[in-house]
């Protein structure tokens, strides 16, 4: 296939990006981020977790978080939601669109979230109903698709039969991540193409991390293959708490400045996003992980 003319990015900062911050980040910070990536001109902006604040500290003030979002028209601010419990707390803070997640290995279903994988799509079919049947919209993302930290190589077929149950699920969208940053362009080519036999590629999304800095390859890989929806976080935040060692996702300044010098659409502005890293680098005490932002910074500064 040909490279897309138009790509979405899904900026999942505000969400993975902090959910393991060790130290409790503000809900206003967190809502001034949002604001601001949203005035960079990203369409899809994760905005919290429903989950339980006993697993995840950092999410217990998604209602807040949600409450407190001037919300703009055409922007999606998708929550990930792990339960029937987390659905309804979604729904009573007027959320419009969910995210499930599963594994593609068995290990890591157990170690992540407690269950099997067949146990996880039986877990998620009474959330997927009752969101449809309210008029949410579903994603469903796949994790540890290139890879997995306690089973190693994972079988292409194991993601393409999680993604077919995603679709049978109701999910309009489908995420193939690299989890733990070990995928490299053949792989994530391989993955697709196991995929795209069943699913369009049309409803396919990547989420990648750089840990052996094979993020913006595998990007232009999947680019290659007809993959148009990517998520990245903003400076590179976030990490995988059952992965030893994973660095942060792919950060969104580096595929931006990927996506334009290919002169694919995006509608994000590079300058913008770099205030919303300056903001949120500033309130964490910490330098962006972002290259490309690193050398705008420098070149700007020289």
């Amino acid at each position: 296939m040909s490279i897309p003319k138009k790509v979405k990015l899904v900026e999942v900062g505000a969400r993975d990006g902090l959910q393991n911050e060790a130290s409790p980040v503000p809900a206003e910070v967190k809502i001034k981020l949002i604001h601001l990536l949203q005035e960079a001109g990203l369409p899809v902006i994760q905005a919290t977790a429903f989950v339980s604040p006993k697993w995840v500290p950092q999410m217990a003030d998604n209602a807040q978080v949600m409450a407190g979002i001037t919300r703009l028209s055409g922007v999606q601010y998708p929550v990930l939601v792990p339960n029937r419990k987390g659905l309804d707390a979604a729904l009573a803070a007027g959320c419009k669109e969910v995210v499930i997640f599963g594994a593609a290995s068995e290990a890591f279903s157990k170690k992540n979230t407690n269950c099997t994988i067949a146990e996880g799509i039986a877990r998620f079919s009474e959330v997927c109903h009752e969101a449809l049947a309210q008029g949410l919209k579903v994603r469903g993302d796949m994790s540890v698709c290139l890879g997995c930290p306690y089973e190693g190589p994972v079988d292409p077929a194991a993601v393409a039969r999680l993604a077919r149950e995603f679709e049978q699920l109701g999910c309009y969208e489908i995420t193939i991540a690299d989890t733990i940053g070990v995928g490299t362009p053949g792989k994530m080519r391989a993955v697709i193409e196991a995929v795209t036999r069943h699913i369009a590629i049309e409803k396919l999304a990547v989420h990648v991390h750089d840990t052996y800095g094979q993020a913006i390859a595998n990007i232009y890989a999947a680019l290659e293959c007809g993959i148009a929806t990517f998520d990245s976080s903003i400076a590179g935040l976030g990490g995988c708490p059952y992965a030893k060692g994973a660095t942060g996702n792919v950060a969104t300044e580096d595929v931006l400045y990927l996506l334009d010098g290919l002169g694919i659409e995006t509608g994000v502005s590079m300058s913008q996003l770099l205030l919303a890293a300056d903001y949120i680098c500033h309130h964490l005490s910490r330098p962006t992980s972002s290259r490309a932002g690193k050398a705008i910074a420098n070149k700007m500064a020289a």
